[in-house]
């Protein structure tokens, strides 16, 4: 068995898309002595603002990305609908981490359903979708309600229909443009929360305490730590976390978002979904622990060995979402808070424009 490929400093990691995401983890880098080569299609993404080296270019591109991947040491990627053969391409010359198996089934729900439950993770009732006939089916097994989702390319509330009644069933595959589709059983959750976990090329893995998540509008408005659960929940959630980044031999940080269920005697966790990348649910991370998500990611893809996700601070993020960044200046007079901005240019209805960490000492 040949040893992982160790980076040193000045060594180049490869980051394809050109996001906040990919914005952070390059600064990150930066401040290990890394350097980055941001890949994305975006002209004005803003992650090339902070990388030694970008490339404009469709992600099918192989001229392109031959180019691009022989300037690195290792690969990464900020956001998981990298399509499958760009990353197939690139492992077969470079270390691609986490590996393109994280890739492949996290980008379809089905895939990920199936790998978590067989890797004994507990999760809501789901049906696979192809047609009327199956939804009508799993709607029967599911008590007439759910949550019909596309398998691929669903994020903050897109590609998906909340079915409640026999009206909202009539037609939601077709509001979906036929798409194959899950329907997940509708839980009665009493909050939704998540953890950050790293694992290393030795398969050393670290978790980041269970943060408590709030959404407005199918967008996650603010991630507080610490979560107001028992102590024994948060480390069940760490562990659920650390099986399923061991069972995919994961390299990297992964995020794991849950639904918590208030029992007479215990809390119980149902994993909702996994995402092969650093998540907005860490970037609380960035003020209130001595290694971010970003610093852990790249300690991770560059071989190196993990820092401690302690918190030493409890803390409130706010992500600061269209209109939201107008605030910056009234922000910048809060003793306690540490504004993130991402260089977009345009404040879009929607469109994640910063963060905000609001820091208070830890009780």
């Amino acid at each position: 068995m040949t040893s992982p490929k160790r980076l040193q400093p000045g060594d180049m990691i490869g980051i394809l898309g050109g996001g906040q995401l990919g914005r952070m983890l390059a600064i990150a880098g930066a401040e290990l002595g890394l350097k980055c080569h941001v890949f994305c299609p975006d002209p004005n993404s803003p992650a090339f603002e902070v990388a030694d080296a970008a490339t404009i270019a469709d992600y099918d591109d192989t001229e392109a990305l031959g180019q691009f991947v022989e300037t690195c040491a290792v690969v990464t990627y900020e956001f998981e609908n990298v399509p499958g053969e760009t990353a197939g391409f690139l492992v077969s010359r470079c270390p691609v981490r986490p590996g393109p198996r994280a890739l492949e089934i996290s980008q379809d729900r089905l895939f990920e359903k199936n790998f978590l439950s067989s890797a004994g993770i507990k999760l809501a009732g789901y049906h696979q979708v192809d047609s009327q006939a199956d939804l009508d089916k799993a709607l029967d097994q599911l008590g007439n309600q759910g949550v019909l989702k596309t398998r691929r390319f669903g994020y903050d509330g897109k590609g998906q229909v909340m079915i409640r009644s026999a009206a909202d069933a009539d037609g939601a595959l077709a509001k979906l443009g036929n798409a194959p589709a899950v329907l997940e059983q509708l839980i009665p959750f009493d909050r939704e929360v998540s953890v950050i976990v790293a694992r290393d090329t030795d398969g050393h893995c670290a978790a980041y305490e269970l943060t408590e998540n709030v959404h407005e509008n199918h967008i996650l408005k603010t991630s507080t730590v610490p979560a107001q659960v028992d102590p024994q929940t948060d480390l069940e959630a760490q562990a659920i976390a650390v099986k399923i980044a061991t069972a995919l031999d994961y390299v990297g940080v992964l995020g794991v978002e849950m639904f918590l269920i208030k029992g007479a005697s215990s809390d119980e966790l149902l994993v909702n979904e996994i995402a092969p990348r650093v998540h907005n649910s860490g970037h609380w991370t960035q003020d209130a622990c001595l290694v971010s998500q970003f610093e852990q990611h790249m300690r991770a893809v560059a071989g190196w060995p993990l820092g401690s996700p302690d918190r030493h601070s409890d803390v409130v993020m706010e992500n600061l979402v269209g209109a939201d960044a107008d605030q910056w200046q009234s922000i910048l007079q809060e003793p306690n808070a540490r504004l993130h901005l991402y260089g977009k240019a345009e404040p879009r209805p929607g469109r994640k424009m910063g963060h905000v960490n609001r820091i208070s000492q830890r009780g």
